[in-house]
């Protein structure tokens, strides 16, 4: 079975005609399924009063549609926030007589160039969506079940005569059933129980898949969302980070010693205090150091997403890549 996640940014509801409605919170997921195939689409439900919304159903995304019916500041937003992720593999539905030309200038130099303009067809939507995921080739499921997996937490809870229940997608490698998994950034472990995608019990999961994972060993009371579930002993977590940072171009000045920043990754949303600045040269690529109270899970050499939440219609301040 082969999983493709599409975050969907678009006007609120847009994506109940393109799956069946799952579980929902400041992140919406509707899913779709035929045969092995499945698809599952994400809308930030929350957005734009919570910018971590929009983060999240895009940090989980392996593709994206951008629903264009209006070029305001929410749109210009969208926009930085794929562009800071990394999100190059999209598709443009533009409405209320945009066209294409109105918009190129608003993208340019963006990874949004790259992205597919298509008429607004749900059912072509579909079907384009599970041809995709169908056509994941054997090579590139291959590829992702190599090394170690690492799947971060975006709900939990109890269920009676099963136990603790996390939901999520995993981000890297692959992850087994019986398996003992750390439970970062704590130093408690659990066993995997069962895995459950899309409602049918599985043996593993690989990159890619949304799953439901029954472990043992651990209460519901241990678990916070972001935490991660990974048997790499590459994966680290610290509340003091340094990195090289790239400041959209539209932000107005040097950051200064003292803000307040939120950090992205995975399903990591951290208030972090800007400790340290240095700047050699461009005053957009500082290499700045982050003190947080909780501790951030990441990969060394990560890049996240950095937003600063007092800055009106400009939330979205660049990415940084940690050192």
């Amino acid at each position: 079975m082969s999983n493709l996640t599409v975050a969907v940014l678009a006007p609120p509801d847009y994506a109940k005609d393109l799956g069946k409605k799952g579980t929902t919170s400041d992140i919406t997921f509707y899913n779709l399924k035929r045969g092995e195939a499945t698809v599952t689409f994400i809308e930030p439900t929350r957005y734009p009063e919570k910018l971590s919304s929009l983060f999240y159903a895009v940090s989980l995304s392996d593709r994206v549609i951008l629903v264009v019916d209006e070029l305001n500041s929410t749109f210009g937003e969208c926009v930085l926030m794929l562009q800071c992720a990394g999100k190059s593999d999209g598709y443009l539905i533009l409405k209320n007589y945009i066209s294409p030309d109105q918009i190129a200038p608003l993208i340019k130099d963006t990874v949004l160039e790259r992205y597919e303009v298509l008429e607004e067809d749900m059912i072509g939507l579909r079907e384009k969506m599970i041809d995709i995921s169908v056509n994941q080739t054997a090579h590139q499921k291959a590829h992702e079940t190599v090394g170690k997996g690492v799947m971060p937490v975006d709900a939990h809870f109890h269920v009676k005569g099963v136990g603790v229940v996390v939901l999520g997608s995993v981000a890297q490698g692959s992850i087994k059933k019986h398996e003992t998994v750390k439970v970062l950034p704590t130093s408690k472990t659990a066993q995997i129980r069962s895995i459950q995608k899309h409602d049918d019990d599985g043996e593993f999961a690989v990159a890619g898949d949304r799953v439901g994972l029954a472990l043992k060993n651990i209460e519901s009371k241990d678990l916070d969302r972001g935490f991660v579930l990974t048997t790499d002993p590459a994966v680290q977590y610290a509340t003091i980070i340094t990195g090289k940072a790239e400041l959209v171009k539209y932000w107005p000045a040097p950051l200064k010693e003292g803000m307040v920043l939120y950090i992205g990754h995975w399903m990591q949303f951290l208030s972090t205090r800007l400790e340290r600045i240095v700047v050699e040269g461009d005053w957009r690529k500082p290499v700045l150091t982050f003190s947080m109270d909780k501790a951030l899970v990441y990969y060394p050499g990560a890049s996240v997403v950095l937003h600063y939440l007092e800055g009106g219609k400009l939330r979205v301040v660049g990415s940084m890549t940690i050192k």
